[in-house]
């Protein structure tokens, strides 16, 4: 059974930063994609950013793009999402995500991924 464990989020001032963490088990995420999805309140789910199952390739919505940044440690099985000058517009739950698809291409569909954290909410104070 697959299983994402998110970490790390929390209460931040705009322009500090935050690190996300997505360890998965059951397992390994060396074939596969990844991302990361944000959902804020009385909004729809929307994909924040996603890296390839060679780990070589990311790509990211236009809002984040500068700042935050998609990795994964192989050896811990982690995916990791890196947020810089955070802004109060960032402020939601954020889920990561990935799909049993071997050498799959970055997804920006939430039906695209079937497997999912349980999510960590983020609030970036102004």
């Amino acid at each position: 059974q697959v299983r994402l464990v998110q970490s790390g989020g929390g209460l931040v001032q705009a322009g500090g930063s935050l690190r996300l963490s997505c360890a998965v088990s059951g397992r390994t995420l060396r074939y596969h994609a990844a991302a990361w999805f944000r959902q804020a309140p009385e909004k729809e789910r929307e994909f924040v950013g996603g890296v390839s199952w060679t780990g070589s390739s990311t790509s990211y919505r236009d809002s984040v793009k500068g700042r935050f940044t998609i990795s994964r440690d192989i050896a811990e099985n982690t995916v990791f999402l890196q947020m810089n000058s955070l802004q109060p517009e960032d402020t939601a739950i954020y889920y990561c995500a990935t799909n049993d698809v071997r050498y799959g291409t970055i997804q920006t569909r939430i039906l695209d991924y079937n497997h999912w954290g349980q999510g960590t909410q983020v609030t970036v104070s102004s």
